[in-house]
């Protein structure tokens, strides 16, 4: 245990390039199959990992909330990641992931941690191309000696929005003046989180700004291609279609810096404001921010600081 962690703390002072490191780990057997099956999450997502500590239970908690737990002085609520996901542990609950994540500190409970592996963003596909469900954003094929595995990446976003169905909700009578956009220009978007999109597109439009969404970096970038030679076609420039691009940094097949990367250090994209938007967070992935030429940085999610970066940027 005290290896892995110390690999957490190690991998998360790394340069992203297209490559992250996902931390592996087991829930039990899935109530469909009876396999125990592998699922990840971001290392920089980890905070901590722990044996599992004495916790306290707490009256009026909603379902798969276990309770809570004192880490020096810190209260952290506990979740049930297996009753979430429908697994039955086998030898019970005995590791607890503590996260940081939008905005938010919490703890989950799992079987086992088995290892971190470094993987680049293609190697990693979007779940809304598979059959895979609403909690998980992407499949990641696994290569070694004994063949592929295949690890399921959870939408931890999804599953804390489960727990908290309040956090993060839009109010469109706090978000301020409306967004101003050059006409017939749009914000590009990309993130693949379904839950992350919907609060985002509730945003956009509270904000009144016209906007296209998308699904991975991949996704935004080759439709940033596509609307550059339909803009080119007419005579115009692609700032006359885009007039901001606003993206997530965790994605499948490429990820927002390798995207705001290709953006601005495109000759004819680079002038484009990019604004990243993650629930990462941390002076480490700021730099990498800043590192790749982006516009701001804003944390998820909160719609009314979302609207006020967004006015700053283009106000430039």
């Amino acid at each position: 245990m005290k290896t892995v962690q110390q690999e957490v703390d190690e991998r998360t002072n790394l340069t992203s390039s297209n490559k992250f490191e996902l931390l592996l780990f087991r829930l039990g057997e899935a109530e469909t199959t009876g396999r125990s099956e592998l699922f990840g999450i971001n290392v920089f997502k980890i905070r901590e990992i722990l044996a599992m500590p004495e916790i306290t239970a707490v009256a009026g908690s909603p379902p798969h909330m276990m309770g809570v737990v004192n880490l020096r002085g810190q209260i952290i609520p506990v979740i049930d990641l297996p009753g979430i996901v429908g697994c039955k542990p086998k030898t019970g609950l005995n590791i607890l992931l503590v996260t940081e994540f939008a905005r938010s500190t919490q703890a989950f409970a799992t079987e086992a941690v088995e290892e971190i592996v470094r993987l680049e963003w293609n190697q990693v596909l979007s779940a809304e191309a598979s059959s895979a469900g609403s909690l998980v954003t992407s499949i990641a094929r696994l290569e070694g000696p004994e063949g592929t595995r295949l690890a399921q990446v959870l939408d931890v976003e999804q599953i804390l929005r489960q727990i908290t169905p309040d956090q993060g909700a839009v109010n469109p009578e706090t978000i301020g003046p409306k967004v101003v956009v050059p006409p017939g220009s749009v914000i590009l978007a990309a993130d693949d989180s379904g839950m992350a999109r919907a609060l985002i597109e509730q945003g956009l439009e509270a904000m009144g700004a016209p906007f296209i969404m998308t699904k991975t970096g991949k996704e935004a970038w080759e439709k940033l291609l596509s609307m550059a030679a339909g803009a080119e076609a007419e005579g115009k420039s692609i700032r006359d279609r885009v007039a901001m691009v606003l993206t997530d940094l965790e994605m499948p097949e490429m990820d927002g810096f390798t995207l705001t990367r290709n953006i601005k250090q495109h000759p004819r994209f680079k002038t484009i404001p990019v604004v990243i938007h993650s629930s990462l967070s941390g002076s480490t992935n700021e730099d990498h921010v800043k590192s790749v030429g982006a516009d701001a940085y804003v944390s998820k999610f909160n719609a009314e600081e979302l609207a006020g970066v967004i006015r700053e940027v283009l106000s430039r």
